[in-house]
């Protein structure tokens, strides 16, 4: 194995081995507390320029299958959309009978630059204490002195301020037909929609059609929806304005709307709530939620690096009626949701859908579709 290092914005580095393709690669700096479902998130779209550190110490044992794929937004499901990949261990052999080869093989065919045998550990504890930062991975013909590889680190943009939302969403619209008849129909606005997701709808008898980012009102209405669905994706969401104006004309025509991640993001900002980039986000399938009007908490899977602004149960006056701060961090007070009073719309910021899991939040798929129900 060649060498390859990991430099950090601050000027730290880490030295290992190179890990998937030689070269180099820029991104934010995030780490994942997920022990399993390395597949999902490797290729979730809300990953999209960002290099991802492992908290779990071995990585790569159940390889790879062709079923766990995340990226719906791409031809191809196994599509890997994060910069980067940073671990301490790569699992020397693979072992699993759905597995149909190996991580190392997988990064290194999609050219995905990675690191691994460095301390994951001393690197979480820095970003834990220093916040997210931009980084790159250098190996092979990359790499250079350690002025010139930071130079290139802090020379690449902030994710602070990134549209990236159009570079993942789809480019035609498509649709996901129900098993059986089709009891309801549903737009998702793809923002960086995952695979599980309109399988989730499907599963309840909803017909999804999914649409590009920049879709218009006109073209929602023209498929003449019971609802309006926000996914979830990456970037700033103080830069979506298309897709917040779009917002507030699905909620204008009072059509019932279900948004996660990035698109709770995008349903606050349609309330008139602010956002702010978090110091090292959540990122992980073991974050604790409460679901503040029946006190019920939730273990999520989360990945987001920005929030809305608020407090727990916060009551406040919107365009489209009264609405309150629904779901917060067990852990740090984070909102985790939003809520109009009446029902008709709602969002969270972890992900219901969780492939990996966990599915203690799916019941919000059944929540909206009892909305879907009331409404018609």
């Amino acid at each position: 194995m060649s060498s390859a290092v990991l430099v950090l914005e601050d000027g730290r580095t880490f030295r290992g081995t190179t890990f998937g393709a030689q070269g180099r690669t820029l991104g934010e700096a995030v780490f994942c507390t997920g022990m399993t479902g390395y597949q999902e998130t490797l290729t979730d779209p809300s990953y999209h320029r960002q290099i991802v550190v492992a908290t779990a110490p071995q990585i790569g044992n159940t390889g790879w299958n062709q079923e766990d794929g995340e990226a719906a937004s791409a031809q191809d499901p196994n599509k890997i959309w994060v910069a980067g990949y940073v671990v301490r261990d790569p699992a020397r052999r693979t072992s699993s009978w759905r597995s149909t080869g190996t991580l190392q093989d997988q990064l290194e065919a999609q050219n995905v630059v990675g690191i691994a045998g460095i301390d994951t550990r001393a690197l979480v504890r820095h970003l834990r204490t220093r916040g997210s930062m931009r980084a790159g991975v250098f190996s092979g013909d990359a790499l250079g002195t350690s002025d010139e590889m930071l130079e290139q680190v802090v020379g690449q943009p902030s994710m602070l301020g990134a549209d990236l939302a159009g570079e993942v969403t789809t480019g035609a619209g498509y649709t996901i037909e129900p098993s059986g008849d089709a009891r309801f129909t549903v737009v998702a606005v793809d923002l960086g929609i995952k695979t599980n997701t309109p399988r989730m709808f499907a599963e309840r008898g909803i017909r999804v059609h999914v649409v590009p980012s920049n879709t218009t009102i006109e073209q929602v209405l023209e498929l003449n929806p019971d609802g309006v669905f926000l996914s979830n994706g990456p970037g700033d969401p103080a830069t979506a304005d298309t897709s917040v104006a779009l917002t507030r004309q699905v909620l204008e025509r009072e059509l019932p709307l279900f948004g996660i991640c990035f698109g709770n993001q995008i349903f606050g900002r349609a309330l008139g709530r602010g956002t702010y980039k978090m110091k090292f986000g959540h990122r992980g399938m073991n974050i604790p939620v409460i679901e503040h009007t029946t006190g019920r908490i939730a273990i999520t899977a989360q990945n987001h690096g920005f929030a809305l602004e608020g407090e727990a149960g916060e009551e406040f006056d919107t365009d489209f009626g009264r609405a309150r701060i629904s779901h917060t961090c067990a852990n740090d007070g984070t909102v985790e949701g939003v809520e109009l009073i009446d029902g008709s719309a709602f969002s969270v910021q972890y992900h219901p859908e969780a492939a990996a899991g966990p599915h203690d939040a799916a019941y919000l798929f059944d929540r909206f579709t009892s909305v879907l129900q009331e409404k018609k």
